[in-house]
């Protein structure tokens, strides 16, 4: 069954060297394999990604995927630091302050990439 095998996200690319530009110098990533013409990039504990050629890169308005960390106030500096931009939202529910959202339990930020993905930084409290 499904429920006993890891999941992985795939990020879209339009650019793909421009966006492994993005996630090797302002994310910190290192690639381990390239692979079909994407690159697969291991986060922690064991887990990784797979940034893929695609045309439907930036479609979606939701978060593509999230880094469960520590400390976000931490994460979201040293991202800050290295230039990538936080987005800052003010709907019913979810307001940032400097980038970040406190929730049920959680604290949030989010970004987009060079292809226009959303991505999160998401730590329970």
């Amino acid at each position: 069954m499904l429920k006993d095998y890891p999941i992985v996200p795939y990020l879209p690319a339009t650019d793909v060297a421009r966006a492994r530009r993005f996630y090797e110098e302002k994310v910190g990533l290192a690639p381990r394999e390239e692979v079909a013409g994407g690159v697969v990039y291991e986060c922690g504990s064991g887990s990784w990604i797979f940034l893929y050629q695609s045309a439907g890169a930036g479609t979606s308005e939701a978060s593509q995927a999230f880094w469960q960390v520590q400390d976000v106030e931490r994460e979201v500096r040293e991202l800050k630091s290295r230039g990538v931009r936080f987005i800052d939202y003010d709907l019913p529910g979810l307001k940032t302050v400097d980038g970040i959202a406190t929730m049920d339990g959680t604290r949030g930020a989010w970004f987009k990439d060079t292809e226009g993905n959303i991505l999160a930084l998401i730590q329970t409290l």
